[in-house]
């Protein structure tokens, strides 16, 4: 390092540095492993001059801005696109497209109404979360503190340039990767890149084994800040090359599958109903050209017929409980950028979670005081006594909330605890020792009662073994290492009296107590984490911090009971490919001191295990892992940009109860979908029918291709939608996660949709022959009659929709006001369609006298009734087994 010079001097200097400067540098890959003259030799760089104008434009032409690629931001255009991806969305157009092609323009229209309604909502719902989370990007460009031809400046962050001397002081933010040239008692917290809660301290030495980045004491890395203490250090990477570079090139690598459960499922049922509708509409025209029927007839009847099996409410009404879902969790303060990302966060079997941040506070409190002979209660004299000196050796200040706090975390414990207990205001301070890291203790010097007193707080080995000769040394020291190994911070607090404030401070110490700091746990953590367990949900820690406060923290919250753990050391021993080591992992519950290329590679390892993974996570290191999960979670308040922009879901109250709350609305949204496809799909299959065993016997067509359209787009699509909002069961949440390769209908809901579906077609077409032969009605009135008979009956088929074992009265179908709204809704309509001459005449449809609607009214009560009947049998059966 060169000595101090005259400005003149060093400019002469600067020039001649200059002149013989390379073009190119070649950057040190691991700078923490060489000594500093062997780092700053590379940089070609003196500490006193920096760099000139020149070599700063040429390391800017080499190594670019210092900044990372933004995120792409999902253009308006490409949300609306995404909203025609499906195989339901193209077999609907499909069916426009027919309708249209044979000059039914009043049924295509209606169908792509549909198509436009539903890409609506879900453009204005994903793009409302899109802009919502541009709101939560921060604004303006950090600011850093360089020498260049022997001046001090300030510049933008980007600018820097690997060579750059840079200043920093407790309070910077840093904007580069740097090796320390100069550290005066550095601290830095780097809480968001390695998940340590408490700030580390910084040293110019060299660290020859440093395989975690929490173990490089030379190095400050971008993203991170100084907490304490002042120094400088030379830029050795930036932009990509930084360790927050390297993450965001993880982040961005490690796409996540962009199709969700959901959609998979739904894609699946709409390849099936596909098959189904070409195999309907084909066996039809085939029995119309072998029976010799007329060419129209057959177009009509397998235009009915493929009308009829498509359910176009299907797409919208999926859409909109997914909305709902969307609309339900911002008023909890979850901010969900994509709607299929609510359901897929019910279908979560393992939950991968930070530590830092996320599980706990981010922020240390006093957990324990303790003397040698255990812990003290807080009246205890000497309880008080260690914190009314821990507030004198301090240099912290309380504001007027936990963000208006300054100083060193520990120190603002310290003082937070001593304030709480009503300690009274320190004395004035006369002298400061401040810390030193190779002391490793801070005293005062104060004068209360008319003597002088050294307060004094530090390492417990180092403040013991300045202790009294007469004082049990070992004793303490026993006590701290049990502190410690439950993952407490422990520190030492003790006095001197003194003759004089000159007086040396570190000899002949009085120890007060030890007391134990921890990061603490988040108040609404344990039931959370207790409510996914009941839920078969598995929950696992991966953290940055220490195995000790990892396996503490992890057995306070009741994720693990045992002392199971692996280190990121052993988990790199291990190889995930071995099925012995597989089953070591899947059997841990607690990972500590872990990259966060390891925290990616276990999110990996669990979705190749065939889980459905949820990772939640508000550092940096957690990005990548954010990312790759099926569902990705960050905190809001204290999350990094970096962790928010690589999740789908985003907590903006930090509290992880909230994903409690969103698995089950999750769960909720599946049960509802579920619901009314077996609803929707057992009133089509009804239409079907219907038509399809009319043609078979050569009957008149009872139902009209228009017809059954107004059905599937009007009465159908009301009651759906209000059985999606039928309030989620407590029972979804003592269930275990459906499996991951579970279609959205079972055999059990097939079985529901064959039975309901003919029950329903045996009383339409009962009614519908009844007036044509019985009455001898004309084809129009039984047609009519036979409309009206299939709306009502799938109206009333609304309270089949009942979860098994329930009865229908007291079950949550019946108690949905929006279900009782849409009944009475849709017999408008149907009046409408039934007596306005204008809707009648497009619908073809005629008035009904009163004997007619009883007769409709009558036949529609049947499936019902017949559902209510079966389901009484079914639960006495049951309820009868289960006391055997």
């Amino acid at each position: 390092m060169a000595p101090s010079q005259p400005v003149a001097a060093r400019t002469d200097a600067c020039n001649e540095v200059l002149s013989g400067a390379p073009e190119t540098i070649a950057v040190p890959p691991e700078p923490w492993r060489e000594t500093l003259e062997s780092v700053l030799d590379s940089l070609s760089v003196d500490t006193e001059l920096g760099l000139s104008a020149s070599q700063v434009a040429k390391r800017l032409h080499q190594f670019g801005l210092n900044e990372l690629q933004p995120p792409d931001t999902a253009s308006s255009l490409w949300i609306l696109v995404a909203q025609f991806r499906g195989v339901l969305v193209l077999l609907l157009a499909f069916a426009a497209g027919i309708s249209f092609a044979l000059g039914d323009w009043v049924e295509g229209l209606a169908v792509l109404s549909v198509l436009i309604i539903n890409a609506a909502l879900g453009f204005f719902t994903e793009l409302r979360a899109v802009r919502s989370m541009e709101a939560l990007r921060s604004l303006g460009a950090p600011q850093s503190r360089v020498i260049r031809e022997g001046a001090q400046s300030q510049i933008a962050s980007s600018q820097l340039v690997p060579g750059d001397i840079v200043v920093v002081e407790a309070g910077d933010r840093l904007g580069a990767d740097l090796r320390i040239v100069r550290s005066a008692q550095l601290q830095v917290d780097e809480s968001s890149l390695t998940g340590e809660s408490v700030p580390v301290e910084k040293s110019t030495s060299l660290v020859a084994k440093a395989e975690f980045i929490g173990d490089r004491s030379c190095m400050l890395h971008s993203g991170t800040t100084v907490t304490a203490g002042a120094g400088t250090g030379v830029v050795c990477a930036t932009g990509h090359d930084a360790e927050v570079g390297k993450i965001a090139t993880m982040v961005e690598a490690a796409q996540a599958d962009t199709t969700t459960p959901l959609e998979k499922r739904l894609d699946k049922l709409a390849q099936t109903l596909l098959w189904f509708t070409l195999a309907i509409a084909s066996l039809v025209a085939l029995i119309g050209v072998v029976t010799g029927k007329p060419t129209a007839l057959v177009l009509e009847t397998a235009i009915a017929l493929a009308v009829a099996s498509i359910p176009e409410g299907l797409p919208i009404l999926a859409t909109m409980i997914l909305a709902r879902g969307v609309h339900r969790m911002a008023q909890n303060d979850a901010l969900v950028q994509k709607l299929s990302a609510v359901e897929t966060l019910g279908a979560t079997e393992v939950i991968c979670t930070d530590k830092t941040g996320t599980l706990t506070e981010n922020h240390m409190t006093v957990d324990a005081v303790e003397g040698p002979d255990g812990a003290l209660s807080t009246d205890d004299p000497s309880y008080a006594k260690a914190l009314a000196l821990g507030s004198w050796c301090n240099n912290a200040a309380l504001g007027h909330g936990e963000a208006s706090n300054t100083g060193d975390p520990l120190e603002i414990a310290l003082l937070q605890e001593a304030t709480d207990l009503g300690v009274s205001e320190p004395p004035p301070r006369l002298r400061e020792v401040a810390f030193d890291t190779e002391v490793r203790m801070m005293a005062t010097v104060h004068e209360a009662e008319g003597k002088l007193m050294a307060a004094v707080k530090g390492a417990p080995e180092a403040v013991l073994a300045k202790a009294d000769a007469a004082i049990n040394s070992e004793a303490w020291l026993e006590r701290a290492e049990a502190m410690a190994s439950n993952g407490l911070r422990v520190i030492a607090i003790a006095q001197r009296a003194l003759n004089a404030v000159d007086d040396e401070p570190y000899e002949s110490l009085e120890p007060v107590a030890l007391v134990g700091l921890l990061d603490p746990p988040r108040a609404d953590v344990s039931d959370a984490i207790a409510a996914c367990r009941g839920a078969g949900i598995s929950v696992c820690m991966m953290t940055g911090d220490h195995p000790q406060t990892a396996a503490h923290i992890a057995k306070r919250l009741g994720i693990s009971d045992d002392a199971a753990i692996l280190t990121g050391t052993q988990l790199s021993q291990l190889s995930l490919e071995d099925e012995t080591d597989a089953i070591t992992v899947s059997s841990t519950k607690v990972f500590a001191r872990v990259s966060p290329e390891q925290k990616l590679d276990l999110v990996r390892f669990y979705q190749e295990q065939g889980h459905v993974v949820a990772m939640t996570g508000d550092g940096v290191n957690d990005a990548p892992a954010l990312r790759k999960a099926d569902i990705g979670i960050a905190m809001g308040l204290r999350g990094t940009e970096v962790a928010r922009e690589a999740s789908e879901i985003v907590l903006l109250n930090d509290a992880f109860s909230t994903i409690v709350m969103a698995v089950r609305e999750g769960r909720g949204i599946f049960a509802n979908i579920r619901t009314f496809v077996v609803y929707l799909l057992s009133c089509n299959l009804s239409e079907i029918l219907i038509v399809g065993l009319a043609t078979a016997v050569k009957a008149p067509l009872p139902l009209l291709p228009l017809q059954i359209l107004f059905l599937n787009l009007v009465t159908d699509v009301f009651p759906a939608l209000a059985l999606g909002a039928t309030e989620t069961e407590e029972r979804v949440m003592r269930a275990p996660p459906r499996p991951t390769k579970q279609p959205v209908l079972g055999r059990g809901e097939w079985q529901r949709i064959l039975g309901y579906g003919f029950v329903i077609t045996m009383a339409v077409l009962f009614a519908f022959l009844y007036v044509l032969l019985e009455l001898r009605q004309t084809t129009a009135t039984a047609v009519s009659v036979a409309f009206l008979c299939l709306a009502l009956a799938q109206l009333w088929h609304v309270f089949n929709m009942v979860p098994p074992g329930s009865g229908t009265l007291r079950s949550q179908v019946v108690r949905n006001g929006f279900v009782w709204g849409a009944i009475v809704f849709c017999i408008i309509l149907l009046s409408i369609a039934i007596y306005w001459q204008p809707a009648a005449s497009v619908l073809s449809l005629v008035p009904l006298n009163q004997d007619l609607l009883t007769v409709a009214i009558g036949a529609s009560l049947v499936p019902l009734a017949g559902g209510v009947v079966v389901r009484a049998t079914s639960n006495t059966w049951h309820a009868r087994r289960a006391k055997r």
